[in-house]
C-alpha cells in the first residue's frame, strides 16, 4: 500500500508522453543535484533494501527478507517516506538494483520501481548490483562476486577514476576457476562468490588480493548514491524501459548435470 493505493507485481506498461528526462536541470539550469529527492530499491539478493537520497544525504534501510521480498518492500518503502514526511509524487525519481541477481529478485525490484515511476509520472535509473558493491568496498580496486549457484559466479571488476567507477571487466557469469584475470595491484574481494567459492577465487587470483571482504551485497543506500550521478547527468529513462539484467537464462540444474558436477 503506497499513498493509499496498491500495487501488484506485474504491472501494465502505459505509454504516455514523458518529460521526465533531464528533470533536475529543467527546473534550474543551476540548479545540483544535492536538491533532489530519489527513491531506490534492492531486492536482488536474499536482502531487500530501501534508500531516499534528499538534499545529498542518505537514509536507507534492510532486512534479511529470504523470499518474502515481495511482502516487505512496499512497506519499507512507505516507512521510508513517511519518515521524512514524503509522497511518491515528491520525488524526482527512482532507481533500483538491476541485477545480475536472484531472478525473482530482479523482477520486484524493476516491477516495483515501474508501477510507482508510472503512477508518479517519474524517470528511473537502472543500477548494475555488482557496480553497487564496489561503490560499497570503496578501495581503489574491487573485484565483485556474486554466488549465482550452479557453481558459478557473477563476476565484475572496477577501478576508481577520480569520483568515478572504470569497469575492468564488465559483468559476467563465470566458473570462479575462470574467473577474468586482473592486471597487477591491491584489489580487493567483495561479495558472497567469496563467501562460496572463497578458495577457487582466491587461488585464480593469488597475489592480486589486498583484502576479501565477503559481507558486502548489493545495497540501496550504494544504488542511490551512484543514481545520483546518473540522474544528475540525465541518464535516466521513462518508467517503461526499466529492465532487469539476468546474464543467465537457467536457473537450475538438470538432475543429470547435478550428477556430474
Amino acid at each position: 500500500m503506497v499513498n493509499g493505493k496498491s500495487l501488484f507485481l506485474r504491472f501494465p506498461i502505459y505509454h504516455f508522453p514523458f518529460t521526465g528526462l533531464g528533470i533536475i536541470r529543467s527546473r534550474n539550469s543551476r540548479a545540483r543535484i544535492r536538491g533532489v529527492k530519489i527513491l531506490a530499491l534492492d531486492t536482488s539478493t536474499e536482502f531487500c533494501s530501501v534508500a531516499l537520497w534528499r538534499d545529498g544525504t542518505v537514509d536507507a534501510s534492510e532486512t534479511l527478507a529470504g523470499q518474502r521480498h515481495s511482502e516487505l518492500l512496499l512497506p519499507m518503502v512507505d516507512a521510508l517516506l513517511a519518515r521524512h514526511g514524503l509522497a511518491i509524487k515528491d520525488l524526482e525519481g527512482i532507481a533500483f538494483g538491476q541485477g545480475p541477481g536472484s531472478f525473482t529478485g530482479l523482477r520486484i525490484a524493476c516491477g516495483v520501481t515501474q508501477g510507482l515511476a508510472l503512477g508518479g509520472g517519474l524517470p528511473v535509473v537502472g543500477i548494475g548490483t555488482l557496480l553497487a558493491m564496489a561503490e560499497a568496498a570503496q578501495a581503489a580496486g574491487a573485484v565483485c562476486c556474486l554466488d549465482a549457484r550452479m557453481g558459478e559466479i557473477y563476476h565484475a571488476a572496477y577501478e576508481k577514476s577520480g569520483a568515478a567507477w572504470q569497469a575492468v571487466h564488465a559483468p559476467s557469469l563465470c566458473a570462479p576457476a575462470d574467473a577474468p584475470p586482473l592486471h597487477a595491484g591491491a584489489w580487493t574481494g567483495c561479495g558472497s562468490g567469496f563467501t562460496a567459492h572463497g578458495a577457487a577465487l582466491r587461488g585464480r587470483y593469488a597475489g592480486r588480493l589486498a583484502g576479501i571482504m565477503p559481507e558486502i551485497f548489493p545495497h540501496a543506500r550504494d544504488i542511490v548514491r551512484l543514481a545520483a550521478r546518473e540522474f544528475e547527468a540525465g541518464r535516466a529513462v521513462p518508467a517503461e524501459r526499466a529492465v532487469p539484467v539476468y546474464l543467465r537464462d537457467k536457473v537450475a540444474l538438470r538432475s543429470d548435470e547435478r550428477t556430474t558436477r
